[in-house]
């Protein structure tokens, strides 16, 4: 089994956002095509330790799949939940791996597409807070813009890696890797 690797979110300003500190990368050998094609990092957690940047920490409470794409400025987290699978997907800078830690900053908009197909924009006021707060550069708010349009087209076409199936494909590849590690 491979070691597990370490997710840190930050903000503009450097801080610490967020780590989840046990997921697993799917190798590129499982990755479906279409993934692999795009250079994905696709990382899966279950009930993963998560200590915020404040420090205070929590166990996440259900299983989730994360995909980092190169150069796109969004990422995405399907959420297996009870009745369905929710994609809670964060604009953000493109991902940076070192070793078995990947980072990012976040830009705080987020877009949630609910297992019936509805989808929510949110911490809109949020992102305009930090933009003055943190003095985002025009540069920033255009790639911010960019990777959310992007990201909703990628949603309205549904292009992968929205696809429920292929999310619990690597879930069960992580469940059986899993057990195929323990004593």
């Amino acid at each position: 089994m491979s070691s597990p690797w370490i997710i840190k979110s930050f903000k503009h300003n450097g801080s610490l956002h967020r780590m989840w500190l046990e997921n697993w990368r799917v190798p590129e050998s499982a990755l479906v095509p279409e993934h692999a094609a795009e250079g994905m990092t696709v990382l899966v957690n279950s009930h993963t330790p998560i200590v915020e940047g404040d420090g205070t920490e929590r166990i996440s409470r259900v299983p989730g799949v994360s995909f980092f794409i190169p150069r796109r400025w969004y990422n995405i987290v399907a959420l297996i939940e009870e009745n369905g699978i929710r994609y809670y997907c964060n604009v953000a800078s493109p991902p940076y791996v070192s070793g078995t830690t990947l980072t990012y900053i976040d830009y705080d908009l987020d877009v949630i597409l609910l297992p019936d197909g509805t989808r929510q924009v949110v911490d809109v006021q949020e992102y305009e807070t930090h933009s003055r707060l943190y003095r985002y550069s025009d540069d920033v708010k255009e790639k911010v813009a960019a990777g959310l349009a992007e990201l909703t087209a990628r949603m309205d076409a549904g292009s992968t890696p929205f696809d429920d199936e292929t999310v619990r494909r690597y879930y069960d590849w992580w469940k059986a890797d899993q057990k195929r590690g323990a004593p």
